[in-house]
């Protein structure tokens, strides 16, 4: 599996979205559930793009539902360039950035916005996909 079998889906193509729901723009009201939270996690180390992309894969199937938002800048191992992620439910997209800038630390930052966010599995998962 490569990470363009996950990204690069047009999840965030707007034109196509206002093509099957023409008013998505035009809610005036806007509320937040109280259940709604957000968890940020961060690791210092690189990730494995391979198990990254599995996990990610497998956490949006299995948890899309509930995942609103996830976005995040990402650090993989053997790549000079910092990595955008950011998925809508199950929707994921990502690219290379440009290199890191001088003096920036190479981290690998994420932020899932979403319900039942379970931060203790979620560590676990981003640990899981440092690379060896």
């Amino acid at each position: 599996m490569r990470l363009t079998d996950v990204l690069d889906r047009g999840g965030f193509d707007l034109a196509r979205v206002l093509e099957s729901t023409p008013d998505f723009l035009e809610h005036p009201e806007h509320h937040h559930e109280a259940d709604i939270a957000s968890v940020s996690l961060s690791v210092k180390q690189p990730l494995d793009a391979g198990r990254f992309q599995a996990w990610i894969s497998a956490l949006l199937q299995e948890k899309g539902a509930d995942m609103l938002r996830t976005k995040g800048i990402l650090d993989f191992a053997g790549q000079p360039e910092r990595f955008a992620f950011q998925a809508v439910h199950m929707m994921a997209d990502g690219n290379g950035i440009g290199p890191w800038k001088e003096g920036e630390p190479h981290e690998s930052r994420l932020v899932f916005i979403g319900r039942n966010l379970n931060r203790p599995q979620l560590r676990r998962g981003l640990e899981s996909c440092i690379a060896a």
